[in-house]
């Protein structure tokens, strides 16, 4: 049965907070954010004072909401039913840790003004009603997750799309293909294919950088476990935030990837969440590590279990490997995903699990035995996808799993990479492309509507969206097609 969610009710002590920070810091503007369908980031701003002076949650801005345009945000209204409201999560107030002027940033839930009621395509609000539908089956009351965010930070990026031409470019310093460039001087100590895991300066260019990243991270409360260069050459990173619930989490990973691009033009540099900007290395991913925990319990964790982990956890697997295809519509959005997710560059295309295997699309981490932080890890996702969806999909197919108490076998203990012939042929794997997932998707989402967690609106509108994606890719001439067939 769909969940219904009213206005969200703001404390007297919220609104005080939210002032208090305002008065303290002498911030000058608010900015309100919210997220579009596809994962982005939108927003609009307000003079501070405007916010200050609503110091009584029974009233104003703070019942009442802000209104936008809605057909002008992707994946949500029509012209002809435009008008939504965004109402402020107070618990969200943190100083902006990147504009000059000083600000105040908060995120927002959408509602649709006429009914007063939660809007079905709000990511953060599917997020809300995943980690409400888990307390309602009694398998837990709290999931977590800990996602390992890739991205590229390069020198400079062109790319062009018309009808008589399309090409793309980028460029690091750290490149090996400059070894060779002029760059008066040309300091070498560029990174080979494969070889940025992990050497240090003057190798690794970008230390400084990453650091100068997670510092303004740590200012809005987003903890840091770890950040270095990745396997990629030419500037691919990783930094790895602390585990959180899981709208929790969500909202981090927005602020990180705001947190990283901003940061990066300060730089002079861009940064990339995008799967396979490189061709012949490797990309970039996003494993997501998830637990589920009940009364302060984490369920995963058994220490006669295989790896550690109870039978719970192994029929979580079960769901994760069952309704892997369908789950890659949402984990793996993009039509360069699958760029990524081909045998030969660490990318997890196997659907069996394991314990320590990286080449396992679920693998079992095993750097300690302390029963809080056992967990299993989904390696196919990638940095394309919205956490709000990708996170709750997960758990879904998870509880699946685990209400249908669904066998994912025995573990794979070898390694997928070396199989080759009948062996490899016999090992089911993801989706080959885009449109494979979202076919998988059309066909296997009755798991992700129970308890009204994503509507069929929400399916129908996303295959919806990604249909264009395909064919926008389909039908223009690719560079290499020339190379193949322009002399035939």
């Amino acid at each position: 049965m769909a969940q219904k969610t009213t206005i969200p009710k703001v404390t007297k002590e919220q609104v005080s907070s939210v002032g208090s920070l305002i008065k303290k810091k002498d911030l000058r503007i608010v900015d309100f954010k919210f997220n579009d369908l596809p994962g982005l980031w939108q927003h609009f701003s307000i003079p501070a004072q405007e916010l200050a002076k609503e110091t009584d949650p029974s009233s104003g801005i703070w019942t009442e909401g802000i209104g936008f345009d809605g057909s002008s945000i992707r994946g949500f209204q029509k012209i002809q039913e435009s008008d939504m409201v965004l109402y402020l999560d107070p618990s969200t107030a943190v100083v902006d840790p990147v504009c000059e002027v000083p600000t105040l940033s908060i995120v927002c839930n959408v509602f649709d003004p006429i009914n007063k009621e939660a809007y079905s395509r709000d990511p953060r609000y599917i997020a809300q009603k995943a980690e409400a539908y888990l307390k309602t089956t009694g398998i837990g009351d709290e999931s977590f997750w800990g996602p390992e965010y890739e991205f590229f930070l390069f020198d400079n990026v062109r790319y062009s799309q018309t009808v008589n031409e399309g090409f793309y470019s980028v460029d690091s310093v750290e490149g090996i293909w400059n070894s060779g460039r002029d760059e008066e001087p040309n300091l070498g100590y560029k990174i080979r294919h494969k070889e940025g895991y992990f050497p240090v300066p003057p190798h690794d260019s970008l230390q400084d950088v990453r650091s100068h990243i997670i510092n303004k991270m740590i200012e809005t409360g987003i903890p840091v476990e770890v950040h270095h260069h990745e396997v990629a050459t030419a500037g691919q990173n990783e930094i790895d935030i602390r585990y959180n619930s899981l709208v929790k989490q969500a909202d981090n990973c927005l602020m990180y990837k705001y947190i990283v691009k901003n940061m990066a033009q300060q730089f002079g540099m861009v940064a990339t969440f995008m799967p396979k900007p490189l061709f012949g290395d490797n990309g970039s991913g996003m494993h997501t590590h998830q637990s589920i925990w009940k009364g302060g319990k984490n369920l995963f964790f058994d220490a006669k279990g295989y790896g550690m982990i109870s039978q719970t956890a192994k029929y979580y697997i079960g769901g994760l490997l069952t309704h892997a295809n369908a789950l890659m519509a949402f984990c793996a959005p993009s039509t360069n995903s699958y760029k990524r997710l081909v045998p030969g560059y660490e990318a997890p295309v196997n659907l069996v699990y394991s314990l320590r295997n990286r080449s396992a699309a679920v693998r079992i981490p095993m750097y300690t035995d302390n029963p809080k932080t056992k967990r299993i890890e989904f390696r196919p996702p990638d940095p394309t996808c919205n956490p709000y969806l990708s996170f709750s999909a997960l758990l879904m197919a998870g509880i699946d799993g685990i209400k249908k108490k669904i066998d994912p076998g025995k573990p794979f203990e070898g390694n997928t990479y070396q199989l080759e012939g009948k062996a490899a042929k016999k090992l089911p794997t993801v989706p080959g492309s885009l449109e494979q997932a979202i076919d998988a998707l059309e066909s296997d989402h009755k798991f992700l509507l129970e308890g009204g967690v994503f509507t069929q609106d929400v399916i129908d509108t996303w295959i919806e969206l990604k249909r264009a994606e395909i064919d926008a890719v389909r039908l223009r001439p690719h560079p290499w097609e020339f190379q193949l067939y322009f002399d035939v």
